[in-house]
């Protein structure tokens, strides 16, 4: 008889650790030909993206651009007036595209693909080995014939040093983008992608925003105009926006005499939540010793592998670091080509659309695997994420949007390419005058001079999100500029910036 310390083993085909976006794609590409998956979830079946990050900020986001689209038009925006967002209208909209925080449709969708589930947390227990215990301390065995692929994600970093942080129960972006009412005082601490869509979003619903950030500018990853011109859109919504500014301590306390939440549900001002609660505020002491009083604080300072407690060392690897993989996404330092590793926990791409990308290769080369057929692992191979370095692209849904991929020009000339970059005043195109009154923005593309190709594309303003797949594509593919020359873009839209770019190419 078993006992319950030892599980009989359930054998698999592949077994998948975790089931956001990424993890659901490398079981629908396993299932799909014909292996035995089951995924393993402790939280909500699909993860990530769909409850606490892409989905509900991208919900936040998307009313505070159409109503700047509306007011940048002489007409709508006499229409529209001074009219400010409706906050809980928007809350609403956003609960829904969380799906109001149940995965049933996920699950829904997992058993029509074929996909098993097992609830609980998963943990490697040995080479092609999983135990899984579910809440009511119940333990499973699971056995892979073929392949183990963590798709754990990242989960957020809060910095040491500081006094009280944990007492100040600050927001991570779990938080701020679940959050059932708009707080009237928001301090943001953090200058990259999380920090100034949040502080986009926040400050457009309602509340007064402050964004620390320790350095000298905002997305230092991207070109700089990029930072400079969502710094100005940010001052432009009127947030407080505060360079070279540490945060030393936090301090919650209870408001005396103050009795309800401390958030803004609609356009009113009304009080957003039930009144039940008191209300509390927390202090910052910042580096320069002034002081910053605030309803909420929002911690958005990096991402960190949620790899502590997945059994790494059951095979050799060490808690809580960032999976190391080559290109088909299987995990270096385990013996065997058994344990992959996509999407954010292996530190390649932070990007939702990446984690998809890497598991669409991860799952290929589960299967060529199992077929015994050999990987094809040569630069853009079926079997290899070579986009991950090459063509990564990403939009930051600021007002003005941000939209990049490939290498920026510093990042170019680090890597040793001979480039220049081609910029144009986007505002000087005709489509961006008649998409907006007074458009502001920039464009840059990164050119190799010895292959003729872009090797990078930055585009900054109202709408540019929609230019970035043709970026992507001439990126990726590495078209050559004389041919780019014959893909012409239509009168009169933003596209057509395009023609100056590659003017700029040709000299």
């Amino acid at each position: 008889m078993t006992s319950p310390q030892s599980p009989a083993p359930e054998e698999f085909d592949v077994i998948v650790i975790g089931a956001g976006p990424t993890g659901e794609n490398v079981a629908d590409r396993t299932a799909a030909a014909g292996l035995r998956t089951v995924i393993v979830e402790s939280e909500l079946v699909g993860g990530e993206c769909s409850y606490w990050a892409c989905m509900p900020s991208k919900a936040l986001l998307r009313p505070v651009a159409a109503l700047a689209d509306a007011r940048a038009v002489a007409g709508s925006r006499e229409a529209v007036g001074g009219r400010a967002l409706d906050a809980a209208a928007v809350l609403a909209r956003r609960d829904s595209f969380a799906s109001h925080w149940q995965d049933d449709g996920q699950v829904r969708w997992l058993r029509d693909t074929g996909i098993e589930l097992a609830r609980g947390h998963g943990r490697l227990a040995g080479e092609r080995q999983v135990t899984v215990e579910s809440e009511d301390g119940g333990e499973r065995l699971l056995v892979a014939r073929h392949a183990v692929a963590i798709c754990t994600g990242s989960r957020p970093v809060l910095p040491r040093g500081v006094a009280g942080l944990a007492d100040a129960r600050p927001w991570t972006n779990r938080e701020a983008t679940g959050a059932p009412a708009v707080p009237r005082r928001l301090a943001v601490v953090g200058g990259g992608v999380v920090g100034v869509e949040l502080a986009t979003a926040w400050r457009a619903l309602g509340s007064e925003v402050v964004l620390l950030v320790r350095g000298s500018a905002l997305l230092p990853r991207t070109e700089p105009f990029a930072g400079e011109l969502v710094a100005d859109g940010l001052r432009d919504l009127g947030v407080d926006l505060r360079f070279g500014t540490e945060v030393t301590a936090l301090e919650r306390r209870a408001v005396e005499g103050a009795n309800g939440a401390d958030g803004v549900g609609g356009a009113d001002g009304a009080d957003g939540a039930d009144g039940a609660e008191d209300r509390s505020e927390v202090t910052l002491t910042l580096g320069d010793g002034g002081r910053l009083t605030v309803d909420e604080v929002l911690y958005a300072t990096g991402r960190a592998p949620r790899t502590a407690d997945v059994g790494l060392e059951q095979v050799g690897l060490h808690p809580g670091d960032w999976l190391d993989v080559d290109d088909s996404c299987t995990v270096l330092g385990v013996g065997g080509a058994w344990l992959y590793a996509a999407g954010d926990v292996n530190h390649r791409a932070l990007l939702t659309h990446q984690g998809k990308y890497q598991a669409r290769i991860t799952g290929a080369a589960i299967v060529a695997r199992a077929q015994a057929r050999p990987l094809d692992t040569e630069r853009w191979g079926a079997h290899a994420a070579s986009a991950d370095s090459a063509g990564a692209p990403q939009v930051v849904f600021t007002q003005p949007e941000v939209a990049a991929v490939g290498l920026t020009l510093d990042a170019a000339e680090r890597a040793g390419l001979r480039v220049k970059a081609i910029d144009h005043d986007l505002g000087a195109v005709a489509g961006a005058s008649l998409y907006g009154d007074d458009y502001r923005g920039r464009a840059r593309v990164v050119f190799d001079l010895d292959r003729e190709v872009l090797v990078g594309a930055t585009f900054v303003g109202p709408g540019v999100s929609e230019l970035l797949h043709s970026a992507t594509i001439a990126v990726v593919g590495e078209v050559p500029i004389d041919r780019l020359w014959h893909a012409v873009p239509a009168y009169p839209t933003i596209s057509e910036v395009w023609l100056r770019l590659l003017e700029g190419c040709r000299g």
